[in-house]
């Protein structure tokens, strides 16, 4: 999920710190998502994520299925 998370982060020009800032969440939380500390995000982190980068949940759905 990280490497979908990161390609979006590059296209939009923005970091960890501004994800977590747009999410508003602490920034250890973004960290943890990079190195797979947060196994099974909750369906609410998903949202926040989606919301920040703004991109639909579904994006993350199509990657997994290809």
């Amino acid at each position: 999920m990280w490497n979908i998370i990161e390609k979006i982060l590059k296209e939009k020009g923005l970091n960890q710190e501004q994800l977590a800032k747009r999410m508003k969440v602490h920034s250890g939380t973004v960290s943890d998502l990079k190195k797979g500390r947060i196994k099974k995000p909750s369906f609410e982190l998903m949202c926040k994520i989606a919301d920040a980068l703004e991109i639909s949940l579904d994006v993350f759905r199509e990657k997994e299925e290809q």
